[in-house]
């Protein structure tokens, strides 16, 4: 490998064990993914058809259900083709760019799902004031704002590791997120404190005000009637399934960068395609099944499939 290639190119050496089930591995690759492109696909699909899904808690989980669809195809495209090939590479601007889209959805469902838990906060807690408060218009605001917010502060942070120079050309992932800071030879001060910033304004500041949103509805719920109490476990409970669940992966995938030396290379492939498969094909599971509306819906589709 020359020089020139050794400046343009990374090297991706998590692929470890997999060369010997590559196509295995791709065949069931390929079906997940599939699936997942599916079932986000269809729930967005009958969000947009149906017209009492036309609320602002369905227009959130249709955005979130989109993120999916985002989150998958930014990575698994070029991990199939990585399965297929002997040798896995990717030049060091796409694997920036392929790190920028991962980082910008992911910041973005922080960002949905604390506008998920205002719009319960408001329905529960304050229903006469609900058809005011969540307007449309203010719906569109925080669907756009969850969009361009990370996409901009994310770019910000794309185009300052864009200048730094490399030394390492091997990276111990199966795709770029994070790690990509040990492919730098020096990181400056200055993006490691931006990269805080963006952790603290795009993560840690959304999941405190989901915390206290959800405090709080448990707290008027537990004070109010039994329907109240119902309709918070019915609509809060799936937004939670998925913070926790999106939370967990998000948590290991920051923390695996400063202990990747200490987990054993099989162990963490394993971890890895599992944060990649389980939350996009989740999402529309546990949207589908515990969402009421959404589930009649669901059932009708495969009813009229069924008689056809």
């Amino acid at each position: 490998m020359d020089e020139t290639f050794n400046e343009t190119y990374i090297t991706l050496d998590g692929f470890v064990e997999l060369h010997k089930y590559k196509y295995l591995c791709f065949v069931i690759m390929f079906i997940l993914y599939v699936l997942i492109i599916c079932f986000n696909l269809t729930i967005v699909c009958l969000i947009w058809i149906h017209q009492n899904l036309h609320e602002p808690m369905y227009i959130f989980i249709a955005a979130l259900l989109i993120n999916s669809v985002l989150f998958s195809t930014n990575i698994y495209p070029k991990l199939l083709l990585d399965f297929l090939y002997d040798k896995q590479v990717i030049s060091y601007p796409v694997c920036l760019f392929q790190a920028f889209i991962y980082y910008s959805v992911a910041c973005s469902e922080f960002l949905l799902l604390s506008a998920m838990s205002y719009d319960r906060y408001v329905s529960i807690c304050k229903p006469l004031q609900y058809p005011t408060i969540m307007r449309k218009r203010t719906v569109c605001i925080f669907v756009v704002l969850a969009w361009t917010v990370p996409i901009f502060e994310v770019a910000v942070s794309a185009v300052l590791n864009a200048k730094i120079k490399v030394c390492n050309f091997i990276l111990k992932r199966l795709f770029c997120n994070n790690s990509f800071y040990k492919l730098q030879c020096v990181t400056p001060a200055a993006v490691s404190i931006y990269g805080v910033f963006m952790l603290l304004n795009l993560t840690i500041l959304p999941l405190l005000f989901v915390l206290f949103s959800y405090i709080r509805i448990l707290i008027i719920s537990y004070r109010s009637c039994k329907s109240v109490r119902r309709k918070a476990a019915q609509t809060c409970l799936p937004h939670l399934l998925v913070l926790i669940s999106f939370s967990c992966f998000f948590v290991y995938d920051v923390v695996i960068v400063k202990l990747e030396s200490n987990i054993p290379a099989t162990s963490n492939v394993i971890m890895t395609l599992q944060m990649i498969l389980y939350h996009p094909l989740l999402n529309p599971i546990i949207y589908g099944l515990k969402m009421k509306e959404i589930y009649k819906h669901l059932k009708r589709l495969f009813q009229v499939k069924s008689h056809i």
